[in-house]
Parts: C-alpha cells; structure tokens; sequence
C-alpha cells in the first residue's frame, strides 16, 4: 500500500467519470439552501448524468396500515425482570451486532450478528422478508440506501453484499479489506466504507465505479458523509481527522498532532446544516470541528464532565473512552455518551456542561430524537433510556434483554425504538411518552 501523502489525490480504480451525486437541475436547488460563491464541486452534477438524484417526496404509505404491536408471551429466553418490547426477533444465533431501519417507511429492519448471518425483517410482526445469505465473518454493518431500494451488509473480513429490497436479491458484492464501518450516501445509490489499511472506499452500486481515498498507514475507524453529499469526514486509529472532498478526491481538511486526538477516534457526527463536526476518541475528549474551516473550535474534556472519585490518578484514561455523540436537532446543544455511563450534555453556544446523566454502565450508543431535545442512551446493563436534555431528568427506560444493548435504531417519528443485544436478540419498544 503506497504511503499517503495529507494533499495526495485519490487513485480511481476505475475513473469515476461518470459518478455524480446529482442531477443538473437538482444541484441548483442544494446550492441555493447555502447562499454564497458558488462551490467548485458543482460540476460534480456533470458528472453523473445517470443517477437520478431527484429528492423524492416522504411517503406515508407504511403507516396506512398501522402498527401491529402485539406483546409477545412465551419468548425464547424471556427475561428475569419486565420485557417491555412488543416484538422480539430471534432469529440470530448469536450477538446481533448492527441495525439499522429503511429510511422510507420506517417499516423495516436489517440486523446483523456474530452467527455470520443478517436478516430483514417486518417491525410490525418480526417476520423474516429474506436473509442477506453469504457472509462467512460476523456482520458489523447493515444498512438501507436513502430511498430504501437497496440494503447494504458488511462482514468483518470486508466481504460487502448489496441487495434489492423488492427482489430480493444480490445485486453487488465485493471484497475489501478488513471492515471498521459503512454507510450510504445521503441521496445517492453510492456506498462507502472504510478499512483497516486506512483506506476510505466508495462505490457507485451497482455498476461497482469505485474510488479509494487513502489515509494513513492505520485504520480508518469512524467515517461519516456530510449533508451536503460532496464531503467526507474519517476519523482514524492514529487520531488524524481528515475532510474529504468525493469528486476530487483530496483532503480538504487534515487535522493531527494537537489538533488531532491523542488515540484512536471512536465516533464522528454532523449537525443538521453541516456545518459543525463532532470527533470522539478513546483519549475521553470531543471536538467540535467547523466544516468548513477545518480548525477546531471546541474541546470537550472528561474533567469537565466531573470528577470520578472511584479512579485513581491516570486510571480515568485507561477506563473511559466516548463511545457516541450527537447534536440536537432544534437546540444548541451536544451529548456525549462514555464508557464509564456519564451521558455529558453541553451547550454549544458557551461551549459549558449543562447536565450530567449517570447511567450505572457503560453508555453504547445515544442518539437525538428528531425536533426535540429528547436523547435516547442505550448501555450495557441492556436497558434503553430516554433523557430530557433541557433538565437532564430520565423520562423513562425500556428493559428486556439479558445481555448488553449493542446497538439501536429510532424511527422516524419516534414511536419505535429497535435494539439489538449479546443476548441473541433484537426487540421492538412502543414509545409512549405523556409529554407528547
């Protein structure tokens, strides 16, 4: 693998010339929600001739039948305490590693396991649709394009599947190196994915037009595609940070050294515009990011979130790590989720702690409920929590599994949660909420 170089280019294997992420008359409409001189990747549009990039109108039609939510008696390994799911899904054979729901009509679900396996399966009722069959690793990542046409599975050893939800079928495979994380392009049939050579990967599916971007000389081990679909953020298992631009192929953006983590990043995310990026790392800080500068703006440290009389002097480091982040959709605010259980709530604007939730494990993944400043922690004590981020008072929590939640998913208009658990399982939650 040649060393990088932070302002090397892209090598296209082969030439994108006909990859874009949107149609002539689409990007005018993306430009115009961001006033202001005109952006050189515009002529990315010119590009892709043959994706219709088109923004589909949000259609309702899965929820013209309603939810059957009936509560499940008699489940397989039921727990020891309350099962607070409606339906559990117990296929795997094993940890069920990932999930993730068809963005159209919140109607679906593809999870993911340790048994080498992924299924896609009704919410409605846990009734398989079809099995995502050929994997011969554990599947760490699954998940369904923007129009819910496709469904994307990854395994660990880098072998990725691409099937077509109405058929059925395998449309696309390939076999890159070992998998850190996938994900879809935002309005595109376009997947990218990142390695444990350090390369970043996107492929237009399912002609297979590919580009590598290549990092440094270690895994990239978060990586998320901005809203505005021309950029790239990855973290790597050095602490760099690189930005990247999908049609040039170059990092706009590199930050290492101090301004860099000092570990390996765990987890990234964007605001809602794109403007604000989040960086979380195993050295227990989070860094807030301006896109479009590259310079960070904010470091949030765990001695700010409080002091941890049960660790010793250095012990905290070793011990915690960020696990998850996120920012609120409709306040200036950012959650931060730790392994040691702190769920950090700050304020954006003076960059200060506003709430500190104690969880009594470590914290998996948060994620913010859409038009509220509700935040939802799942952990390894396997219970769901729902948090008001403007007092830092729990709402609520949804038990059931014996083992550690490992991952979770929220629909869209937040009446379903969708977890996923070592206890072989994944269970649907009807979230009732009396301040709604």
């Amino acid at each position: 693998m040649e060393s990088e170089s932070d302002s090397g280019a892209a090598a296209d294997t082969p030439p994108l010339e006909t990859l874009s992420f949107h149609g002539d008359e689409e990007i005018i409409e993306v430009v115009e929600l961001d006033p202001g001189p005109p952006d050189p990747a515009d002529d990315l549009a010119q590009e892709m001739e043959d994706v219709d990039f088109e923004e589909e109108e949000e259609e309702e039609e899965g929820n013209e039948e309603g939810w059957v939510l009936e509560p499940q008696e008699g489940v397989v390994g039921s727990m020891e305490g309350p099962d607070d799911s409606e339906v559990t899904f117990a296929l795997h054979s094993a940890s069920v590693f990932c999930v993730s729901l068809d963005p159209k009509t919140n109607t679906l679900a593809v999870t993911g396991g340790e048994d080498d396996k992924a299924f896609v399966w009704r919410l409605s009722d846990g009734e398989l649709l079809f099995e995502c069959a050929g994997h011969k690793d554990s599947v760490t990542c699954a998940g369904f394009s923007h129009d819910s046409t496709l469904v994307a599975t990854g395994d660990m050893s880098g072998l990725l599947k691409v099937w077509q939800v109405d058929t059925k079928e395998e449309i696309w495979s390939f076999e890159a190196g070992d998998l850190e994380w996938m994900e879809w392009h935002p309005r595109a049939p376009v997947l990218l994915a990142g390695t444990a050579d350090g390369n970043t990967w996107m492929w237009k599916v399912p002609n297979g037009d590919c580009k590598t971007f290549q990092g440094p000389n270690c895994p990239a081990t978060c990586g998320r595609v901005l809203p505005d679909g021309k950029r790239a953020v990855v973290g790597y298992e050095d602490g760099t940070i690189r930005i990247w631009d999908l049609k040039q192929g170059n990092p706009i953006h590199v930050l290492k050294g101090t301004e860099g983590h000092q570990g390996p990043l765990t987890c990234v995310a964007t605001n809602q515009d794109g403007s604000l990026i989040l960086t979380g790392s195993v050295d227990c800080q989070a860094k807030l990011v301006s896109a479009t500068t590259g310079k960070v703006v904010g470091v949030f440290r765990p001695e700010t979130v409080a002091s941890q009389p049960n660790l010793g002097e250095g012990e905290e480091s070793e011990s915690n790590s960020v696990e998850s982040l996120g920012f609120c959709s409709v306040m200036p605010l950012a959650a931060v989720g730790y392994l040691d259980g702190t769920l950090a709530i700050y304020d954006l604007s003076t960059q200060t702690l506003r709430h500190q939730c104690q969880h009594q494990s470590g914290i998996v993944q948060l994620l913010w409920e859409a038009g509220t400043a509700v935040v939802y922690t799942c952990s390894l004590d396997g219970i769901v929590r729902l948090w008001d981020a403007r007092t830092g008072r729990l709402l609520t929590d949804y038990r059931g599994h014996t083992a550690e939640i490992l991952d979770f998913a929220l629909s869209k208009d937040a009446s379903l949660v969708v977890t996923t658990s070592g206890d072989h399982k994944a269970k649907v939650f009807c979230v009732q909420r009396p301040d709604r």
